[in-house]
């Protein structure tokens, strides 16, 4: 954890000023926590399309108030050029998790999920290019290695995309590729695997296994599984991903620097493993909770079968070193679940 303290300490001794985008989102409002933790100035833009006010309150809730008098927040669309300008005017580094998640909603609705992330990742980029921004750090995923069959995955090999959501992500590359080369804007795309923590919506037709599951086991509704369970997954804790941020920003690297890294645990769990885990620690909370057993469903269009990351880039490069597996992260993520079960069911 050497190169992640010396970046936090370097941080409390020079503040900066931080964009997050997406900031009421899971990802967003705990990249934001961090942040303000460390004494930084935070603007926060979001349109709750998929976050939610509940989120901010509860970063501000757990950080000082001095800290809490860093934050600034906009409401707004990175659909919106002008929005993107004001909010890259004086920034320092740029944080960009606004995007429209899951590769069902993109099957269901490319349009849409193309104007997020394609218009709005180009409207970001164009700001913090004129704004001067030292550095552009940005939600790249997983889905972009598609159907190339090698495990672990490497940042170098990838496949053709299974979904709408995967090109959106892939073409986010390109341009941050292609902004670094012709206008000198440094970027790094981080290429999140099955992000999960505190936050993250356990509810919605498009939300994620782990928060869904989560959910259904605390109401006693059975869980789904898609296909025969052996499909598997780099699940990553979201403080595993708060690092690779910090460590992108901050990294020494020549201006115009661009590359793109995995962020994950470097392990591998089937959805039949996963449920059990879930169960355990669940158990570990409630110890009488009725848990019912799961039910299956068909494979989802655009899902891949197996994922892994190769983690070995982000180590030698940035000096990632996650702190937390998946049954460290599911002990801190049930905690927070169960504490805060009647205020996920009221939020807005």
């Amino acid at each position: 954890m050497t190169a992640y303290k010396n970046a936090r300490d370097a941080l409390r001794g020079e503040p900066r000023v931080w964009l997050v985008t997406g900031a009421a989102g899971f990802i967003g409002s705990s990249l934001t926590e961090a942040l303000l933790s460390l004494d930084q100035k935070v603007i926060a833009l979001d349109n709750f399309a998929t976050g939610f006010r509940s989120n901010i309150e509860d970063v501000l809730a757990r950080v000082q108030p001095d800290q809490a008098a860093r934050f600034h927040f906009i409401e707004g669309d990175i659909r919106n050029s002008e929005t993107c300008r004001s909010a890259c005017s004086a920034v320092d580094y740029v944080l960009h998790q606004a995007a429209l998640g899951s590769v069902p909603r993109s099957i269901h609705d490319p349009v849409l999920t193309n104007q997020a992330n394609v218009d709005g990742f180009l409207n970001m980029l164009v700001a913090a290019r004129d704004a001067g921004v030292q550095r552009f750090i940005y939600a790249a995923s997983s889905s972009t290695y598609g159907d190339h069959p090698a495990l672990p995955k490497h940042e170098d090999r990838i496949g053709r995309p299974l979904s709408p959501y995967a090109v959106t992500k892939y073409v986010n590359e390109l341009y941050a590729d292609v902004f670094s080369r012709v206008y000198g804007v440094s970027t790094i795309g981080l290429r999140y695997f099955n992000v999960f923590g505190r936050r993250q919506d356990p509810d919605g037709a498009y939300a994620a296994v782990i928060p869904r599951w989560i959910g259904r086991m605390l109401a006693g509704i059975p869980c789904e599984i898609n296909g025969d369970g052996e499909s598997s997954r780099d699940f990553c804790y979201v403080e595993n991903v708060v690092q690779a941020n910090i460590l992108a920003a901050t990294t020494d690297m020549q201006p115009g620097y661009a590359d793109v890294f995995n962020v994950a645990y470097g392990g591998r769990t089937t959805l039949k493993e996963l449920f059990e885990a879930m169960r355990t620690a669940l158990h570990s909370r409630i110890p009488d909770l009725q848990i019912a057993p799961p039910v299956h469903a068909p494979f989802r269009s655009g899902d891949v079968r197996h994922s892994q990351a190769d983690i070995t880039k982000a180590h030698k490069i940035l000096g990632y070193e996650p702190t937390h597996s998946l049954l460290d992260g599911l002990d801190e993520a049930v905690r927070w679940y169960v504490t805060r079960a009647d205020m996920l069911s009221r939020r807005g």
